[in-house]
């Protein structure tokens, strides 16, 4: 929990850098000895007025020993924050246990900033990190006094989220209220992290200046390629060439340093070396620049000294108060008429449409942004943020949620920062504008494709595997509305296309009609009849028109009438027009500047293409038409003595030694006994079918007597708990003689020394609830049947915590074997809700307990009346992260 700070110790988790309300750095960290200057500096630089609201009168010096007391602190009953910016400190927040005052769990709250930095929600920042300190440390109310003057003071506490209780003593206003997590502070503190992301995306996006850095009148460099791409673009703004020996660059003033502009500087576009970056930032920081765009290379892509070049780098940039785009980044494109930014090295953009697009690969941007344009795909802005190192995927999806322009959102994913906010911001924005990703990262792809399936699924985001398949799904969902059923017509003149896009749209759970085919031969008008004829049909959802061009006619008559009828937006319609050039030009309708908009027919090279970009939407579209559904929080479990008895559990951290007898590694994740785990499920509400442990023939027939016959006898050990043919288990047992054979005949072929007694559940269809951290998207749940053959195929279904209860009802549907849970062959179907109901709380244990590192809870034996558990086995380890990180401050 602390981390040396020079000869000091503080908690390092409590060290943040966080987003200003516009969208600037600012970094915080607890208060050492060693900042007792800087406070004095501070305090000398506030106005009497924000001292005398702070203080209640002149104050105009810090005496020693106030300095004192505030720069020593115990982390714990008194913490101090201190927010820096430059090296500055520019606001400071405290806390002060009230245990002297009989209020061991209250603590007073205040927090000063430095006037020039007002009304930049630093307020509300430091309210919300003093609160998540001061939960660890076990307060859970804070209490203020407040002149009943400072209007600013109060409003921070109420816009918060805080149910206040105040009380007037005069002139003083004495305000109470508890800190707890509530669904009121999580709203307001996500409300304004998206409002502080946005803003500092947006400054990047829409800036009113730039100057290149580096800018260079050699063809071939970096500087030169991205200068003549602004300058190109016509960007809106004045655009300030910076280099070190030269007087003009491509016709345009040039200057030695940023500081030499006269004029603000709103985003910065950096294409110099590595070496070059101190001076660089310096000056950035003189000019109060916003946001680094860093083009250049030779940081973590370069591996080996560029991983810590680029840690730097970004230190250096968040303490300078920027945001950083990159390095390594291809660039920043705003279509918008009012802006026209092509800050890019790439030397094709599309022209203005309403889809947002975010990458990280540079090289691949390239071409992305080359194949949206042959594609016809307009976009409104688009993003490559390279190595990402600071502004990520998060953070664009934050603007895209803030700019109405922005109607589809498109993302190539190689990794994810932080899965659980990714989750979080998109299963938000996709209510309201669909999502479109690929997701390329790591080596180990039936692991990634399970993790990512997943958080897409919970998200609502629409999953595909190719960039062909991505402007697919883009032309669509950017021109078509989307289908209110799976009933598909295919109408057309070719019988070979029609039974292609039929057979593909069945594949992927489309409801499609017998094709409509139309003849080789047939006219315009026959051909629109037919499409209206379906238009008007209450029994058809969507269209996909199949056409191949005569040779004594041509097509366009034919486009023109499909593009009619489409421009009536009532159902979605998508073609396939084969051996046809210019059929995207032909089926676009565009407004008065050329912008295709919605009304444009998508065509695909393949009937198949078609079919599987409306099976994506109808999917879509059922995700988008839930109702949004609550985490599930079922009743009756006891949170807090679980994670008692999970921290009583755990050995030290940092404990030596060889593993134990069960394999467990010193210091790392530990097994628990099956008794433990029982304990841990009964917490939550299950109860694992009565069982007791015997080492001994005698023992195992007195523990039969108290279970009650007809019981199981089995090995427990990790070799035999789960085999396939039983061997380690003698099931059935209905007398003392059978109970004392059955322990004797285990204990031979085993080897185990001590086994289980557990009374006999009644019979039923064997199922398996999994969960795991997975480093790459976040704490994962799995559900599928219990036994190696559904192992070994795969048949899994995977779900994100914390789960909703939408989630978990549909979870048990979402395998390949689930219709052997509704009954199959005659047999009766299995109680859902007892089922959903054991899912819910192996999902509360595994999100609110961070500590458990991994849960394998099979066989559950699922009846017609209730489900059984008879194992479980549970690892825990010393968590990474805090408790309740649905509720922690915000950060970056």
């Amino acid at each position: 929990m602390h981390s040396n700070a020079g000869p000091y110790e503080f908690p390092v988790h409590w060290v943040a850098d966080v987003l200003a309300s516009d969208g600037g750095v600012v970094h915080l960290r607890p208060v050492v000895p060693d900042d007792a200057d800087a406070m004095v500096e501070f305090h000398a630089g506030l106005s009497e007025r924000t001292r005398y609201l702070r203080y209640f009168g002149p104050y105009p010096v810090m005496p020693p020993r106030d300095v004192a007391r505030m720069t020593t602190v115990d982390h714990e009953q008194r913490v101090c924050l201190l927010a820096i910016l430059g090296g500055k400190v520019i606001a400071v927040g405290l806390y002060e246990g009230l245990a002297d005052a009989g209020k061991p769990t209250s603590a007073e709250v205040a927090f000063v900033v430095a006037d020039e930095h007002q009304g930049r929600g630093l307020g509300p920042i430091l309210l919300e990190h003093l609160a998540g300190a001061a939960a660890e440390n076990g307060f859970h109310r804070f209490e203020a006094e407040v002149l009943a003057e400072n209007r600013y003071m109060v409003g921070v506490f109420k816009a918060a989220g805080y149910e206040l209780r105040r009380s007037f003593d005069g002139s003083v206003v004495h305000v109470e209220f508890g800190i707890d997590p509530t669904e009121a502070l999580v709203a307001v503190r996500n409300a304004r992290e998206l409002a502080s992301e946005a803003r500092s995306v947006s400054n990047a996006l829409r800036p009113t200046s730039i100057a290149v850095i580096g800018a260079s009148a050699t063809p071939g460099k970096v500087g030169h390629a991205v200068l003549r791409n602004i300058i190109a673009g016509d960007f809106a703004g004045p655009v300030y060439p910076v280099h070190p020996e030269r007087r003009s660059v491509a016709g345009i003033r040039a200057y030695e340093s940023v500081r030499d502009i006269p004029d603000q500087v709103d985003l910065a576009v950096v294409a110099v070396p590595a070496d070059n970056m101190d001076q660089v930032l310096d000056d950035c920081l003189a000019k109060d620049v916003r946001t680094l765009l860093v083009v250049s290379s030779g940081f973590s892509d370069a591996g080996g000294r560029g991983k810590e070049s680029e840690q730097r780098l970004l230190s250096a940039v968040r303490s300078h108060g920027m945001r950083l785009i990159g390095p390594n980044a291809l660039g920043v494109v705003n279509t918008d008429r009012e802006v026209r930014l092509n800050a890019t090295l790439a030397p094709v953009v599309p022209g203005r449409g309403n889809v947002g697009f975010f990458c990280q690969s540079g090289a691949l941007g390239i071409a992305i942004l080359d194949t949206a344009a042959k594609r016809g795909v307009g976009l409104t802005t688009f993003v490559s943020a390279g190595n990402r190192a600071d502004v990520s995927g998060n953070d664009v999806l934050q603007y895209w949620d803030t700019d109405d322009s922005t109607e589809v959102v498109l993302l190539y994913l190689e990794s994810f920062g932080n899965p659980r906010k990714f989750g979080r911001i998109a299963r938000r924005l996709a209510r309201q504008k669909p999502i479109v990703a690929v997701h390329r990262g790591g080596i180990d792809v039936d692991r990634r494709r399970r993790g990512s399936e997943a958080l897409f699924e919970n998200s609502g985001v629409v999953q595909v595997d190719s960039i062909p398949e991505l402007f697919d799904c883009a032309t669509f969902f950017s021109y078509q509305p989307l289908p209110a059923g799976p009933r598909v017509a295919v109408i057309g003149n070719s019988t070979a296309l029609g039974i292609l896009a039929t057979h593909t749209g069945i594949r992927e759970g489309l409801d499609v009609a017998q094709p409509v085919d139309l003849g080789a031969a047939a006219t315009p008008e026959e051909f629109g009849a037919a499409i209206d004829a379906a238009l008007a049909d209450d029994a058809v959802d969507a269209i996909i028109a199949v056409f191949v061009p005569p040779v004594e006619a041509p097509p366009e008559a034919h486009a023109a009438v499909l593009l009619e009828a489409s421009r009536k937006l009532i159902k979605p319609i998508v073609s396939t027009f084969l051996a046809f050039d210019g059929v995207t030009e032909l089926l676009a309708a565009t407004d008065e500047h050329g912008v295709r908009v919605r009304g444009s027919v998508p065509s695909y090279p393949e009937p198949e293409r078609a079919a599987r970009v409306l099976a994506h939407g109808w999917r879509y579209a059922q995700w988008r038409a839930r109702p949004v559904s609550d985490t599930a929080r079922p009743e009756g479990t006891d949170v807090e003595t679980a994670r008692t008895r999970v921290r009583e559990w755990l050995p030290p951290l940092g404990t030596d030694g060889a593993p134990d007898a069960a394999g467990n590694a010193a210091g790392g994740p530990v097994t628990l006994t099956f008794e433990r785990s029982a304990e841990l499920l009964r917490l939550y509400g299950i109860d694992v079918v009565p069982f007791e442990v015997a080492s001994s023939a005698d023992d195992a027939v007195s523990a039969a007597e108290r279970l009650g016959y007809p019981v199981a006898v089995k090995a427990m050990g990790e070799r035999w708990r789960l085999r396939a043919d039983l061997a380690a288990v003698r099931l059935d047992l209905t007398g003392p003689q059978a109970v004392a054979d059955a322990f004797r005949e285990l204990t031979d072929a085993t080897g185990e020394t001590t086994l289980h007694v557990q009374r006999m559940a009644h019979k039923g269809i064997g199922c398996a609830v999994g969960y795991e951290n997975d480093p790459r998207v976040g704490p994962l749940l799995s559900f599928g049947l219990s036994g190696a053959v559904p192992e070994l195929l795969g048949d899994r279904a995977y779900r994100l915590l914390p789960l909703t209860d939408a989630a978990a009802q549909d979870l048990i549907t979402a395998t390949r074997s689930a219709p052997l849970l509704d009954g199959f062959a005659g047999e009766a179907g299995v109680d859902r809700a007892a089922l959903t109901d054991v899912i819910t709380r192996l999902a509360a244990l595994a999100y609110e307990v961070p500590e458990i590192a991994s849960i394998d809870c099979q066989p559950i034996l699922a009846t017609t009346d209730g489900a059984s558990v008879l194992s479980t086995v549970i690892r825990i380890g010393h968590a990474d992260d805090v408790l309740a990180q649905q509720a922690e401050p915000r950060r970056l």
